[in-house]
């Protein structure tokens, strides 16, 4: 089974990231050793405004954190996107099977153009480039988090018209999403995704957040006006989605977490919510903080995963051009 997922390497890993992403990472490492490749995908950093100092840095940041959440060069692959050109030739060849309307639908265009005075061409194109990035590896399935969900279903259409067009050469991948925190609600507007860029600083609780900072945030989450904690996202969102938080950092079923808070406050839940994150993270801090600390030993594990990425993706790439029709030396 082949799993593949790629994350963004500009802006700070919030625990939406975490349990949307990093942790399934982990999970799939675990259940397909040796066959999940997962990408840090820089090339989709530049589709809107960045500094290219902060992608370089953030670009190391992540490789370290990924690393120190428990991903294993020995049983997956982690890279870089731009390391492999295969990602670039191939969101160039799959362009030719995307159609235009199927791209302006696609919401994060909408969100992340709306009132921008220069919306880049990349970032109209980029889910042709998350295509390639997924097709490239033959891939089964595809660890995400449900706001990704769009552009798989169009990585998939893509993957279809390609076959039926040139004949059968990608495999249709299928999406897994994680059966609790699916989508992690912003601390301070509990009906809003949580998110680097468009949440408060209250709002977002980070991977690295300190300790004492991610118990203050937990403190000052929104809930409501009433004094039940019971999971139920439409009418308590707040609430439920510390409930969700609180399930991933203790491993607890959320109807257990619910009975065992009769009689008690949003104060104890708050407060508990910080306390698991916080040790939650502890030991990733700690690996983090040794990672980052040496940064040959980054770029050398990922120059080793770019090789074994390159190795994996050239079939594919070399099909591509041949079923397309180009003439290869």
């Amino acid at each position: 089974m082949r799993v593949f997922s790629g994350i963004q390497a500009t802006g700070a890993k919030t625990i939406g990231n975490y349990i949307g992403a990093m942790r399934q990472y982990v999970a799939t490492q675990d259940e397909n050793e040796g066959d999940a490749f997962f990408c840090i995908v820089d090339l989709h950093s530049i589709t809107v405004e960045y500094d290219p100092q902060d992608l370089h840095d953030r670009t190391l940041d992540l490789a370290a954190l990924l690393y120190a959440v428990g991903l294993d060069p020995d049983r997956c692959t982690l890279f870089c996107q731009s390391h492999v050109a295969a990602h670039a030739e191939a969101a160039w060849l799959l362009s030719a099977v995307t159609g235009f309307g199927q791209l302006g639908r696609m919401t994060q265009f909408k969100e992340k153009g709306e009132g921008r005075e220069f919306v880049s061409a990349g970032l109209f194109t980029y889910p042709v480039l998350m295509a390639g990035d997924i097709l490239l590896y033959q891939t089964d399935i595809v660890p995400i988090g449900d706001d990704q969900r769009q552009h798989l279903e169009l990585s998939r259409d893509v993957a279809e018209r390609f076959n039926s067009r040139f004949g059968e050469t990608f495999k249709v991948p299928r999406a897994v999403y994680p059966t609790v925190g699916a989508r992690i609600m912003d601390l301070q507007e509990p009906t809003k995704k949580m998110s680097t860029t468009a949440s408060s600083e209250q709002g977002r609780v980070l991977v690295l957040d300190p300790p004492d900072t991610i118990r203050k945030k937990f403190r000052t989450a929104v809930t409501d006006s009433d004094r039940e904690i019971r999971y139920l996202p439409d009418e308590k969102p707040g609430v439920s989605n510390l409930l969700e938080i609180l399930s991933v950092a203790t491993g607890s079923p959320i109807p257990q977490l619910e009975a065992g808070y009769d009689g008690k406050g949003y104060g104890d839940l708050k407060t508990d919510v910080g306390e698991a994150v916080v040790e939650l993270f502890r030991p990733v801090h700690e690996r983090y903080e040794e990672l980052r600390a040496d940064e040959p030993e980054l770029r050398r594990l990922l120059g080793i995963g770019a090789e074994k990425a390159r190795e994996a993706s050239a079939p594919t790439l070399q099909q591509m051009y041949d079923r397309m029709g180009f003439v290869r030396r």
